[in-house]
């Protein structure tokens, strides 16, 4: 069967998906998808995947994909980090059969993208990104799809569209963020430059940005002409976003957790989730947040749930008539709330240029724009910084840039050193490596031992001068 295309792929493998829940790493998994699905998501895709590891590690292939196939899981896309086509494709190879499409991740913006070179820092490298979609389309089975950030400007943007589509991607998620509005800087998405797409290029467009009800889906395909919008965090905090509905926390809870039972995920995930869920209702009832975070078993956090659900009914017998929800919450904090982005703090951003996330936390180095993981660390140890510029300035390891050994003969880091000295058979006391030590005791050893009158086979990695000392020793 030859392998549709464009909109005939959208039509008829993904039957025409509208809503769709987004890729999101540790959080897009089975039971969450299978519970999205029960609430009006008629697309999902997978966590975001390493091609690398997938591609050599069999292990992270089960954990990630191959247990978790379910017929009640499609149509489903599993998507890829990557940045070098050939290992795209044979990751790509590796999932074709358990999917209807492969999509490769050319929008996360966060830090750890960058130091991997991939994701929204790629968006910049378009022969690459064009040899990566060519070959995984010229070699899949199935379609290549992408999900893209917009560039400051529109006409670049639909430019950088074109060009993937002419690469032969089939169908394009387009955020309507840039790769630098993130975190408390994020900001609103642009939906003109996601509608200047739509416009430009000849296959289905999907968007993604400013969901936060099943009115703003609606707006959204009216507004930009897209065949679907994509959900992240609206997503994660209302799972019936795409039903139009806001029920009780614990019912979706409840379900959620019945779920999981059924099939299994990392108890990480399950806890993420939970506080998503709950984040308002934790804000009343904090002490049940350490609870939430403490608990080590899937009971253990479905008795915490059960908990903060009876601390909500309680809340609401007590409710007097006619009072509105704290704060400007449009929902009482037992119910699904649309998710809202939380913004810099007020002024952060004009009083320092629009300077980043980074620098808005180390601010006049107060607590206040500590991040709360690092007030964590501080409390642990009140003595401890966070200013860069007291960081202690280590010398690089002269191969992998790595903080090197200050006593290695090699001027290398540990792991470098290990090699060399193992290639040469080479000694390194600061490192405490004795390759050749041990073996010129392995050979006087066994020279004194009757019957070995026949040396070792020495390997090609003893030369020179320790070749003399072999010698010697045989001698």
């Amino acid at each position: 069967m030859p392998k549709l295309q464009g909109f005939e792929f959208w039509s008829r493998t993904l039957r025409g998906a509208r809503h769709v829940v987004a890729p999101m790493v540790d959080q897009s998994e089975l039971a969450w998808r299978l519970l999205s699905r029960r609430h009006g998501a008629q697309l999902c895709y997978t966590p975001m995947l390493h091609a690398q590891v997938f591609v050599r590690d069999a292990n992270y292939r089960k954990e990630n994909l191959y247990c978790d196939v379910c017929p009640e899981d499609r149509p489903l896309i599993v998507q890829f980090c990557a940045n070098d086509p050939e290992v795209f494709v044979q990751a790509a190879f590796l999932a074709q059969d358990y999917c209807d499409a492969i999509d490769l991740n050319l929008g996360c913006p966060q830090m750890i993208a960058k130091r991997g070179h991939y994701g929204a820092f790629l968006q910049e490298e378009w022969d690459l990104l064009q040899r990566m979609i060519q070959l995984a389309h010229e070699k899949l089975s199935v379609p290549v799809t992408c999900k893209i950030r917009v560039f400051p400007e529109i006409d670049k943007t639909v430019r950088y569209a074109q060009m993937l589509e002419k690469a032969g991607c089939q169908l394009l998620t387009v955020h309507g963020r840039t790769k630098e509005q993130k975190g408390p800087l994020s900001g609103a998405a642009s939906w003109e430059h996601i509608k200047a797409v739509r416009k430009a290029v000849a296959i289905p467009v999907f968007a993604n940005g400013n969901i936060r009800s099943l009115q703003d889906v609606e707006r959204c395909i009216q507004d930009t002409g897209v065949q679907g919008v994509m959900s992240a965090e609206g997503n994660l905090h209302n799972p019936a976003l795409f039903e139009g509905r806001s029920p009780a926390v614990w019912e979706l809870a409840e379900e959620y957790l019945d779920i999981v039972r059924l099939h299994p995920c990392p108890l990480s995930c399950v806890r993420a989730h939970l506080f998503k869920l709950w984040h308002h209702t934790l804000q009343v009832h904090q002490q049940l947040r350490d609870e939430l975070a403490k608990v080590k078993t899937l009971e253990g956090i479905a008795a915490v749930s059960h908990a903060l659900k009876l601390r909500c009914q309680e809340d609401m017998s007590r409710q007097e008539e006619g009072v509105q929800p704290a704060g400007d919450l449009p929902f009482f904090h037992w119910i699904c709330q649309p998710y809202v982005r939380p913004g810099p703090r007020e002024g952060s951003k004009e009083n320092c240029g629009g300077c980043s996330k980074r620098a808005l936390e180390e601010e006049e180095g107060s607590t206040e724009g500590l991040s709360k993981n690092k007030q964590k660390k501080q409390l642990r140890n009140p003595h401890k910084t966070f200013d860069p510029s007291l960081k202690p300035k280590y010398a690089k390891c002269d191969q992998c840039g790595n903080p090197k050994g200050n006593r290695c003969v090699f001027n290398l880091c540990r792991g470098c050193c290990k090699k060399r000295a193992f290639k040469e058979t080479a000694d390194c006391p600061g490192h405490g490596l004795l390759f050749k030590t041990k073996l010129e005791k392995s050979l006087a050893w066994k020279g004194t031992q009757p019957g070995r009158q026949e040396p070792p086979q020495v390997g090609s990695g003893a030369p020179g001068a320790f070749s003399e000392v072999i010698g010697s020793a045989l001698a």
